[in-house]
């Protein structure tokens, strides 16, 4: 794979807490440009600090974190950030910015003329499925929880990024918010074709977003497959989700 290819690359990537509690251990993955990688795992097994290498919240104890074939160590970490899009689970919209200020933000920080801004706020609005002249004069308050979400996937996505990283971004909402939002997202990957990296606990979630599924265990990616591939591993912590996955379709019967 070229460098021109690969958007993200671990080499043999080890990360330590100020405590000197080990979180990532030799930690090796090339994703290329337009992947989407869902990290799996047990809670604490490292899925998140793998989010925080990539914008370089941490650095590396030992190895390599390369984002477009350059060690996240030699970008300038406000440059590197803004070329990342982030959706969180708390979403994070400032309260005292309208909905179109919020996803307007970066574009704004990067110099953009305001009328291409007004633009891409409202495209990127009615791709979320909120209508610019409802919704853009609104503040997060004003919002349901699925709504403030939506709102930040656009967010994130405003600048146009190159690479997407969402940690547990819809885990809050409810079950129907929750499906039409995933949905919504595949639909909105598929049209803008962004690298993506993102943590679940949700399989199915997993499957539908991801085109490979990462399996994190005690800070080693100890599988990293295709949906089709992962739901026939043999490993055994693959065997131990999937246990938990047809339990959940069991009670939900």
């Amino acid at each position: 794979m070229t460098v021109a290819s690969t958007a993200v690359e671990f080499r043999s990537v080890s990360f330590r807490h100020v405590s000197g509690r080990p979180v990532l251990s030799e930690m090796s993955f090339t994703l290329s440009k337009g992947e989407a990688l869902a990290l799996v795992g047990r809670s604490g097994s490292g899925k998140t600090t793998v989010l925080k290498l990539i914008n370089r919240l941490f650095e590396p104890s030992a190895g390599e974190v390369l984002v477009e074939g350059v060690p996240t160590t030699a970008w300038d970490p406000i440059r590197l950030r803004r070329r990342i899009g982030y959706v969180i689970q708390e979403v994070g919209l400032f309260p005292h910015l309208t909905v179109a200020r919020n996803v307007g933000l970066v574009p704004t920080l990067e110099g953009w003329e305001p009328e291409r801004i007004r633009v891409r706020v409202r495209e990127l609005l009615r791709m979320v499925g909120l209508a610019p002249e409802r919704f853009g004069d609104r503040y997060p308050h004003e919002l349901s929880g699925g709504q403030r979400q939506r709102v930040g996937v656009a967010r994130a996505v405003a600048a146009d990024p190159p690479l997407v990283l969402m940690d547990e971004p819809f885990g809050a909402l409810d079950p129907i918010t929750r499906a039409e939002l995933q949905q919504e997202f595949r639909d909105l990957q598929m049209q803008l074709k962004r690298t993506l990296v993102f943590v679940t606990h949700d399989i199915p979630e997993a499957c539908l977003l991801g085109s490979r599924i990462g399996l994190v265990q005690d800070g080693r990616l100890v599988e990293c497959l295709t949906p089709e591939e992962f739901l026939r591993s043999e490993h055994p912590e693959v065997q131990a989700v999937l246990r938990t996955l047809r339990v959940s379709n069991r009670y939900d019967r």
